[in-house]
């Protein structure tokens, strides 16, 4: 058996990975214990354990890292109960997606069948039967007598906070502590803490960085030169930008670049996990297919279906209009720009 880490940033608490016995087939503990794996539900497994467990949790009850970043948070199936989220809203839900939340639409993506097949099973495995889906912390993973280890869980599970100072805590609890932050913090890297602190670095580098210091903070030569998406998160350099141009600049590499690459071409390392995979704005393909309006309505309404966001709440026309301005001078041109300057 080998254990397939579909994602590295799990969550607060016991989120678990599914684990490949053979081929594609993850073990369901449920499903062993109760004999319940039938052709339909298994599908409606791997649909959720592939599209939704980085939000929801592989046991379904939302103690993921992202959302601990997320508001409102993703919705807790454990404690939901069916008669409160009836099934047609939650195929609804997973079809076009919930406004004003993370939760974006898979219509574009699954089909009815699947989607329904997904809905029955969150209904029937964490709703109804309150299980725990699949397991990680198993003997085949590498994790014999996972309990040995126990003193670590009251920092992973949120019991107690990562910043304790050391004399309001047992001597096992310290222990506890030190075991969590040398081995259990590489997965379980949000652990509750009292005072969140302030955020060290708001640019979005969408892979990891090796050997990052204080003095080397921002710099592209602090990268994992290993990773083939370096090149797409280095901004492009143009002399000379106008004070619009310069600002375009600013607001792309802050608010675009996470999804569409520094340099335009969404070939980043989200990028490429995206589906739809982000817009391309260096193709004449696309590019020339577009104008001035019509990229205006997709920043200000986002595109229903996909992880491009409405801008119109966060930016305005002008600093939308920038972007534009920096997209036309850097990326590729920008049909009927120019008229908006007269």
């Amino acid at each position: 058996m080998i254990a397939w880490l579909a994602g590295a940033m799990v969550g607060l608490g016991l989120v678990v990975h599914p684990v490949v016995v053979s081929g594609d087939e993850p073990l369901s503990a449920a499903a062993v214990m109760d004999g319940s794996n039938s052709d339909r539900h298994e599908r409606g497994r791997r649909i959720y354990n592939f599209r939704c467990y980085f939000c929801h949790g592989y046991s379904g009850d939302a103690r993921t890292l992202a959302s601990s970043y997320i508001m409102p948070k993703p919705r807790n199936f454990v404690t939901t109960s069916p008669d409160d989220l009836p099934r047609e809203r939650m195929v609804r839900a997973i079809t076009s997606g919930v406004g004003e939340t993370a939760m974006k639409g898979f219509g574009t993506i699954l089909s009815q069948d699947e989607i329904e097949e997904v809905a029955d099973f969150i209904r029937l495995e964490f709703m109804i039967r309150h299980d725990t889906n699949t397991r990680y912390h198993i003997k085949e993973n590498g994790w014999d007598h996972h309990d040995r280890y126990a003193v670590a869980f009251p920092f992973a599970t949120g019991e107690l906070a990562l910043d304790t100072p050391d004399e309001r805590l047992t001597d096992d609890q310290r222990e506890g502590k030190k075991l969590f932050l040398s081995a259990c913090i590489t997965c379980h890297d949000r652990g509750r803490v009292e005072d969140e602190g302030p955020i060290w670095d708001a640019r979005p580098v969408s892979f990891p960085r090796n050997g990052v210091t204080p003095e080397t903070v921002g710099r592209f030569d602090a990268v994992n030169g290993a990773s083939v998406y370096a090149v797409h998160d280095r901004p492009v350099a143009v002399p000379d930008l106008t004070p619009r141009e310069r600002l375009g600049e600013t607001l792309f590499q802050k608010n675009c670049a996470f999804c569409h690459a520094a340099d335009g071409t969404g070939k980043n390392w989200i990028g490429q996990f995206l589906e739809p995979h982000p817009r391309d704005l260096t193709s004449d393909a696309f590019m020339e297919g577009q104008t001035v309006a019509t990229l205006l309505t997709t920043l200000r309404e986002g595109i229903v279906g996909t992880s491009m966001p409405a801008w119109k709440s966060v930016l305005s026309d002008e600093e939308l209009v920038s972007i534009l301005h920096y997209i036309n001078r850097v990326f590729h041109r920008v049909a009927r720009l120019d008229r908006m300057d007269r």
